[in-house]
């Protein structure tokens, strides 16, 4: 249950196409999902979107970064999450212990698990709680912004920032 879409950043690509690629490999991700959750074993789905190559003026952190913050506000409603890893960063689990660097970067779209994936957001309350609540009733997540990266990117700077604890 588990796919891999894979991009690889051209040479000389700049960080405003790729961020419009990522977005929209993530929302097709996102929209490939959504049918299955309702089936059986369908929050065993998930969509990795994997960025390959190196942009001339963006790192990897700074490439996902808003196209990961874009995607997770629209979809927390619809009970779709979506992670960030960056190629080589070791994160910290929530026991403390290291988790092992990932070998390259992507962006993991699952179904949501109610009960748990609010803790992984608690710089973000307002997006836990919309997250434990979240029912897929097939909204269109673009009703009110058009399906366009600039549009997009312009109505995810104008969310609240997550709080640092």
């Amino acid at each position: 249950m588990t796919g891999w879409t894979v991009y690889e950043i051209l040479p000389g690509a700049r960080r405003y196409a790729v961020e419009a690629e990522l977005f929209h490999a993530g929302v097709q991700a996102a929209e490939w999902i959504r049918p299955l959750a309702s089936r059986p074993h369908g929050t065993l789905a998930c969509e990795n979107v994997v960025m390959l190559g190196q942009c001339t003026d963006a790192d990897h952190h700074e490439l996902l970064a808003w196209p990961h913050w874009a995607l997770k506000n629209l979809y927390s409603q619809t009970g779709i999450m979506f992670g960030k890893f960056v190629q080589g960063v070791v994160e910290t689990g929530r026991d403390g212990r290291s988790i092992p660097p990932a070998p390259f970067s992507f962006l993991p779209v699952r179904v949501a698990i109610r009960p748990l994936d609010p803790n992984f957001l608690t710089n973000t309350p307002d997006l836990a709680a919309t997250v434990a609540e979240a029912v897929d009733d097939g909204r269109d997540v673009f009703e009110d912004i058009p399906c366009d990266w600039k549009a997009v990117r312009e109505w995810a700077s104008s969310l609240p920032r997550p709080q640092k604890h």
